[in-house]
């Protein structure tokens, strides 16, 4: 992305509460709505989540190549927009999303359940109890 920001359709008041990286993006986590699955990670610029608020759909922007992808587009796994939000910081945004079939460009349903570093972890408290 270049450093001269798109023109978007973001309403102005948003886009001025929005903490963006410095190539203009915000990490966005997709969530299924009912279940509170992590679904996947993108990436918006205003462009995109104005689209995004705007379609019901989600739309991210594509690092490695550079443009729009519309969630489902090309793969029919489409995620269908309930509820966005921004955290405290106003640096990510949270999508809550109905997922049709896999979030990951993989095939599976959610980015997140292939590599666990670590399972089940009980109360996070060291053995020795300090």
């Amino acid at each position: 992305m270049t450093s001269t920001p798109r023109p978007s359709g973001l309403d102005r008041e948003i886009a001025a509460r929005l903490k963006r990286t410095p190539d203009g993006l915000l990490p966005a986590i997709a969530q299924q709505y009912d279940t509170g699955e992590v679904l996947m990670l993108g990436w918006m610029d205003d462009e995109a989540l104005h689209r995004t608020l705007t379609t019901g759909r989600c739309t991210y922007w594509s690092r490695s190549r550079q443009e729009y992808w519309v969630k489902g587009d090309t793969s029919g796994h489409f995620q269908w927009v309930k509820s966005v939000a921004l955290d405290c910081d106003a640096d990510t945004v949270l999508v809550k999303v109905d997922q049709v079939g896999a979030a990951c460009h993989t095939g599976d349903r959610t980015c997140f359940d292939a590599d666990v570093l670590l399972k089940d972890a009980g109360t996070g408290v060291p053995a020795d109890g300090q």
